[in-house]
């Protein structure tokens, strides 16, 4: 007598449906992290070949006008460095992102740049990508 069932359980696993998840997770992820921006006020920036862009930042833009803003905040030149500190707090991680309008006066940028070395504060240049 014959008792062996007919049917007979395949223990492999197929993996197809899992890459295909895991390769949609991808480009999604890929797609929503280029939609991230720095929140600053609009400037024309001078355009270079790199990209910059920090989730633990603070912006600050100078206009063609050689206005100060710091996270789209009007800052007066003489407040300048406080509102940095202020803006930074006690994460010295933060990275200022310097976004100086293609057409503002060069010691303007150095003014910012100054008060980040002096302070030890990480900073980036911010340029247009080509």
């Amino acid at each position: 007598m014959n008792l062996r069932g007919r049917n007979k359980v395949d223990p492999s696993f197929n993996m197809s449906s899992m890459t295909d998840i895991v390769f949609l997770l991808l480009i999604f992820f890929m797609l929503t992290s280029t939609l991230v921006t720095v929140s600053a006020i609009d400037v024309l920036l001078p355009k270079a070949g790199g990209k910059t862009e920090n989730s633990k930042s603070v912006a600050v833009s100078i206009n063609s006008k050689s206005q100060f803003y710091i996270d789209k905040t009007l800052v007066s030149s003489a407040n300048l460095e406080n509102e940095i500190l202020k803006s930074v707090g006690s994460d010295k991680k933060k990275t200022i992102v310097i976004r100086g309008d293609q057409d503002v006066a060069y010691k303007n940028v150095m003014k910012v740049i100054d008060i980040a070395n002096k302070n030890k504060l990480k900073m980036i240049l911010a340029v247009k990508g080509k």
